[in-house]
């Protein structure tokens, strides 16, 4: 019984000691950009993130995907705010779009930092109008008439 007892104390004691750890725990703005990017780049409907003229300069020269490209983040401590900026699908729903980028990022966000999501905003900065796109719409319109 008497080993038992201190097995526990033991076990309560690693438990207090990892929560004080967690709260040294600083996770850079950019970290959080890349798990939300990602998760957003995803979602059905985007067509690309929307980024400044020199996130596109730096992923042509790298050849990576730059996945922070169009998020901005700004982290407290325990609760963050994520703005996405993305280029939607001709033909999308962009409401569904968007609700779909919100759940996504608060999830992955939640999920793998531990920080609350306060805000997940949304940007539309354009539709992306491909003519392979447009041409498949097209098709797809003529044979619903017929």
């Amino acid at each position: 019984m008497e080993e038992n007892k201190e097995v526990k104390e033991v076990v309560e004691n690693k438990e207090e000691v990892s929560l004080e750890n967690n709260s040294n725990i600083k996770i850079s703005d950019d970290v959080i950009a890349v798990i939300a990017g990602a998760a957003a780049s995803e979602v059905p409907g985007v067509a690309s993130m929307a980024g400044g003229f020199a996130g596109g300069i730096s992923e042509v020269f790298s050849g990576k995907k730059n996945f922070a490209k169009g998020i901005k983040v700004e982290a407290g401590e325990k609760e963050t705010r994520i703005d996405v900026n993305i280029i939607v699908e001709y033909g999308v729903r962009i409401p569904d779009v968007a609700f779909e980028i919100q759940n996504r990022v608060k999830k992955a966000v939640e999920g793998m930092t531990g920080l609350k999501v306060v805000d997940v905003n949304v940007h539309v900065q354009g539709v992306n109008t491909d003519s392979n796109n447009l041409e498949e719409v097209k098709t797809e319109d003529t044979d619903k008439t017929e």
